[in-house]
């Protein structure tokens, strides 16, 4: 038996380790080839202290009060050179990944669907030898190359951790390289390499209501937390909020009504912002965020969305003067993803 240990790095790479029963962190990322940030390894110097982000762990009381205070302790700070897993971690190390002497990893995928969703989204369905490698964490992000190599994009997962093949949902953007590679020459088969897992947006532990806000394709990653939700049989309510421009814009509502089935506390709404669409919802997202949605700012909120619809919401919180608990936000562009929390 043994854990998984997400390791979060300040530039944004995150590495999975196994960490077996009664082993500490710092000796399992040793012992794969991850050096993280130790000196005495004693819990006495305090150099390998990193916050735990989620999970159960124990960190026993070898250490001394200088090298982690009692305030810290509450804050979830952990010496790894003490901290003993119980359960899936997920950690933050506060500093970069090279310094560690890691990086992100690299895989080799093989296309094996391309399908036109709308005339504004494309999925891409792959399959890799190493699927049960391919670790992240729902919301988190890759980098995509082409066969040839010399274009490379970054994209959400949809899929769920850990389950195989790998899906994603990808803007066709006019003119765009990874859109025309997809769109016109992408056949079953092909190779295509993709370097990650990467970004801060993503789930964190469930302990209040969740508002999902999407915008276009930012819906990928959202689904891909929807599929942990539902792995987790988490029963938390949960509402999503998805937006897009025109009706043929509108792409896996079926999966959509599925959860409303599997999760007892989860709705959607659709909205569409072109006022001759046949949805009953039109407008922005922001019309639509009711009073109760916010449970008076007991919430966490993920937003994925192009940079002003994210803008939007914000002031759109701001002028109501609600503060979420937590506010999760990645804002993308056709060749930039952007995180922050």
């Amino acid at each position: 038996m043994s854990y998984t240990i997400a390791l979060n790095f300040e530039d944004g790479v995150s590495r999975f380790i196994q960490c077996n029963v009664n082993e500490k962190v710092l000796d399992a990322a040793y012992r794969q080839k991850i050096n993280l940030p130790m000196d005495c390894s004693d819990g006495v110097c305090g150099t390998c202290k990193c916050r735990c982000e989620s999970g159960q762990f124990d960190l026993g009381d070898d250490y001394l009060d200088d090298a982690l205070s009692d305030e810290e302790r509450e804050q979830q700070m952990v010496l790894t050179c003490q901290m003993v897993p119980e359960s899936d971690c997920v950690i933050n190390v506060p500093m970069a990944s090279s310094l560690c002497k890691t990086a992100q990893q690299r895989w080799t995928t093989t296309v094996a669907k391309v399908e036109q969703l709308s005339p504004t989204t494309v999925e891409l369905t792959l399959d890799c030898d190493e699927a049960a490698e391919v670790n992240f964490l729902s919301g988190q992000y890759i980098n995509l190359s082409v066969p040839q190599g010399d274009v490379t994009r970054a994209y959400s997962f949809s899929s769920c951790p850990g389950t195989a093949p790998l899906t994603f949902l990808i803007r066709n953007v006019p003119d765009g390289a990874m859109s025309h590679y997809l769109t016109q020459q992408a056949k079953p088969g092909d190779t295509m390499t993709i370097a990650g897992p990467q970004g801060s947006f993503y789930l964190r532990e469930v302990t209040r209501p969740l508002l999902l806000l999407a915008g276009g394709t930012g819906l990928a990653p959202l689904l891909s937390i929807l599929h942990s939700v539902n792995q987790q049989g988490i029963t938390t309510p949960i509402h999503l909020l998805y937006g897009v421009s025109r009706d043929d814009d509108r792409v896996k509502c079926d999966v959509l009504t599925a959860f409303t089935e599997k999760l007892a506390q989860f709705d959607y709404q659709l909205c569409v912002s072109d006022p001759h669409s046949s949805e009953p919802l039109k407008g922005h997202v922001t019309d639509h965020i009711r009073p109760e949605l916010l449970h008076n700012g007991d919430v966490d909120i993920y937003l994925c969305g192009p940079p002003p619809m994210v803008d939007a919401v914000m002031i759109w919180l701001n002028a109501q003067g609600v503060t979420p608990a937590h506010f999760y936000y990645e804002k993308f562009t056709p060749q930039v993803a952007q995180v922050s929390v």
